[in-house]
């Protein structure tokens, strides 16, 4: 009997390698860029950072992501598909001159503020411009100007939408698929 187990078994072990193996390959070839996908120069990088909390002080024009997540999600769209997400620290490089001359400070980004206040069955979104963002603690602080809607005297869970950055400025450890000098494919 023992003779025809262990045949069989090995015969189960070759085919469940073979079968890892090709579901492998399938998946190389899921995760192979287009011919388009493949110019980093063109990717448009848009940011989301999500927060348990907000404060805003409107005498100062700020506001505060409480307990912001430390890690900065980005991702582009088409023809270049590029997503992950970045330290906060390589995310407020985004904001100096490290970034290229097209970095977030000289041209300040448009953000879109979503927010569940509490007692209010839908969230509320606030198109904003943020500048001077400042860590302090779990939090980070932005300096806002109201673009479209009513900024929130406070909320609950939210998540700012922060818009495109290009070529000039780029990401910091992750992808390295756009901007300048030390940013480039595969540069880690």
């Amino acid at each position: 009997m023992n003779a025809l187990i262990e045949p069989s078994r090995n015969l189960i072990r070759t085919g469940q390698t073979v079968l890892l193996a090709g579901m492998l390959v399938s998946l190389a070839g899921c995760s192979t860029p287009s011919k388009d996908s493949t110019d980093a120069s063109k990717a448009k990088l848009m940011f989301v950072q999500i927060a348990d909390d907000l404060k805003v002080d409107a005498s100062s024009t700020t506001f505060r992501l409480v307990g912001v997540s430390p890690q900065t999600l980005y991702f582009s769209d088409r023809p270049v598909r590029i997503a992950g997400h970045i330290k906060m620290p390589n995310y407020l490089e985004e904001w100096t001159t490290k970034a290229g001359k097209d970095n977030f400070s000289a041209n300040p980004p448009n953000a879109i503020l979503s927010v569940y206040e509490p007692g209010q069955p839908e969230n509320t979104v606030v198109v904003v411009e943020i500048t001077n963002p400042v860590v302090d603690g779990a939090d980070l602080l932005y300096t806002y100007k109201v673009i479209e809607g009513t900024m929130p005297a406070a909320g609950g869970a939210t998540a700012l939408f922060i818009d495109r950055i290009g070529v000039g400025g780029g990401v910091g450890v992750g992808y390295h698929g756009v901007g300048v000098g030390r940013r480039g494919p595969g540069v880690l």
